[in-house]
């Protein structure tokens, strides 16, 4: 029944109290202190690596997880996985070459490497699309799919599931980084727990369907014997989802492309340790890193559980719409109904989590770059840190009000988790390769990063509808491929204009590497080790 008890209120409402309560503590602690814009934006030098980690995977984990992938697990199964496990690779790769340029140059925002790197029109330009992107597609795919999640396991309509998580997201991003940041430990927490207990659910209800109620590891081995089309890592060209993860794309294409511009070239998640020392903010990633390694249990097994359990004649009307139409996006919903009271106010409460944490870490990025980058660059250039930390406070809230109201036209979406990975990757490519040869070769000049910048989203259109403009006589590449073909076209135009032009100013000077500090830590090493060997064992293991 979509219905909460009085204890599972009572659950959410002590969650809520403490998110709140503690937020409170962290903001007046902080406003004694500071009031700057670094203190804001960045919570700058007052995050551990824990906090710093939990951030990370707050920030990144949503609705869109839970509900969004564990529907895909149950149309794709344990391959969607790939997103979370090759994060955690690229991860490692951030902390050892990304962000100890980042934080050598003091850089606050992605903007302000590119404007420093290239040019103000680079940055700007950039700029524009990590807000438009942000706003239409990020905060609004995850207001959605909470308020989905959220109207399926009660009866609060999803026009108050949308404003309520507006309003409790920006009271969260209002106290700024640190806030943000410690009350993420919190989330991430709660959501861990939430999302384990689902888990749980799952595989023993898969188990006693079975006649072994209680056991869990009966449960996963009934799904790898019912579903083991659903425990392959590496789709065949023949596989009826092979467009949406196609074979070695996820492992040598564009996953990497996909990968490195989320991780390493975004402000709302790099933001978290920009603040930090290197050795924090490196152990803070691998902390990351570690947690990424989990996702795939409370996220995608409870999905592939919904699949064996409908195949078996359960749950039919639950996992379609009114029209009759299957929907996998409803197998988490379908599962959090079944939990016993109090458990499912942990769940709500877990999806909350999810959900405002991750609203926060981007509402702070939009306003950061919005306030940094647009505002004290073109607005108002005598701003004081007071006024820009005003801007940046009124930004949250437009923007998130913005959200509110585009929302409601996603509600048409099968697999929503999937729609988030093809429209950011329109602008991935030439994120990608923009910031790639802007810190890794001096050649690269402004013209050349403009003209990547401006050349990603109509290569990436062309390509996608293409093919349904010629009625099917141009290639329909699967959009991981797609984002190879745009990144390589990219970097060949890019490395061509900077070859060519032997005039232009070169302003790599202005960022300065440091090869010191790419050396590692024996304990970084050590926990890089581990978690590319537990990688390495995953894919061999479900291939």
């Amino acid at each position: 029944m979509n219905q909460l008890s009085l204890i599972d209120y009572v659950v959410f409402f002590i969650y809520f109290i403490i998110v709140s309560s503690y937020g409170y503590y962290v903001y007046r602690k902080k406003s004694k202190s500071s009031s700057t814009t670094r203190d804001f934006f960045l919570a700058e030098g007052s995050l551990t690596w824990w906090a710093i980690g939990a951030s990370l995977i707050a920030s990144n984990i949503s609705a869109e997880h839970f509900i969004g992938m564990s529907g895909s697990g149950f149309a794709l199964g344990l391959a969607i996985s790939t997103y979370e496990w090759m994060s955690a690779a690229t991860l490692i790769i951030v902390a050892i070459f990304f962000i100890p340029i980042y934080l050598k140059n003091k850089i606050y925002t992605m903007p302000q490497f590119l404007a420093r790197r290239y040019n103000d029109t680079v940055s700007t330009v950039m700029a524009v699309f990590w807000i438009l992107v942000y706003v239409f597609v990020n905060l609004t795919s995850i207001i959605y799919l909470g308020a989905i999640a959220i109207t399926s396991i009660s009866n609060i309509s999803f026009s108050v599931c949308v404003i309520g998580l507006i309003l409790f997201s920006i009271v969260v991003t209002l106290g700024g980084m640190k806030v943000i940041g410690y009350t993420d430990v919190i989330q991430v927490s709660v959501l861990l727990m939430g999302g384990l207990a689902t888990t749980y659910l799952a595989l023993n209800l898969v188990a006693e369907k079975a006649g072994s109620p209680g056991d869990i590891f009966a449960g996963l081995s009934i799904l790898q014997e019912k579903a083991d089309s659903h425990f392959h890592m590496i789709f065949e060209d023949d596989h009826p989802y092979y467009k949406d993860l196609p074979g070695l794309s996820v492992l040598i294409g564009g996953m990497w492309i996909n990968n490195l511009s989320y991780w390493g070239c975004n402000q709302y998640i790099t933001q978290r340790a920009l603040g930090a020392d290197l050795k924090t903010a490196r152990n803070g990633i691998l902390f990351a890193a570690f947690l990424k390694l989990l996702i795939p249990i409370i996220a995608v097994l409870p999905g592939i559980a919904m699949f064996v359990l409908h195949q078996d004649g359960f749950f039919q009307q639950e996992m379609t719409n009114e029209a009759g139409v299957l929907k996998p996006d409803h197998a988490y919903p379908t599962l959090m109904n079944l939990l016993p009271v109090g458990m499912k106010g942990v769940a709500f409460a877990a999806l909350t989590a999810a959900v405002v944490a991750s609203l926060a870490g981007k509402a702070n990025s939009i306003s950061t770059i919005f306030s940094l980058d647009i505002y004290k660059k073109f607005l108002n250039k005598s701003a004081s840190d007071d006024q820009i930390v005003y801007v940046g406070k009124w930004t949250v809230v437009v923007a998130l009000t913005i959200a509110g109201f585009v929302t409601p036209l996603l509600r048409s979406l099968d697999q929503a988790y999937q729609f988030i990975q093809e429209y950011v990757g329109f602008i991935a490519p030439g994120v990608l390769a923009i910031f790639l040869l802007g810190l890794f070769w001096k050649r690269t000049t402004s013209a050349a990063a403009l003209t990547g910048a401006l050349f990603t989203i109509p290569a990436s259109t062309i390509l996608k509808f293409l093919p349904q403009w010629t009625n099917g006589a141009f290639p329909d590449y699967p959009f991981l491929d797609r984002m190879t073909i745009v990144f390589v076209m990219i970097i060949v135009i890019m490395v061509g204009m900077s070859l060519l032009d032997r005039k232009s100013e070169n302003n790599s000077s202005r960022i300065e590497v440091d090869l010191r500090r790419l050396r590692l830590s024996p304990e970084f090493i050590a926990g890089s080790i581990l978690i590319l060997g537990v990688l390495t064992g995953l894919y061999t293991s479900f291939w």
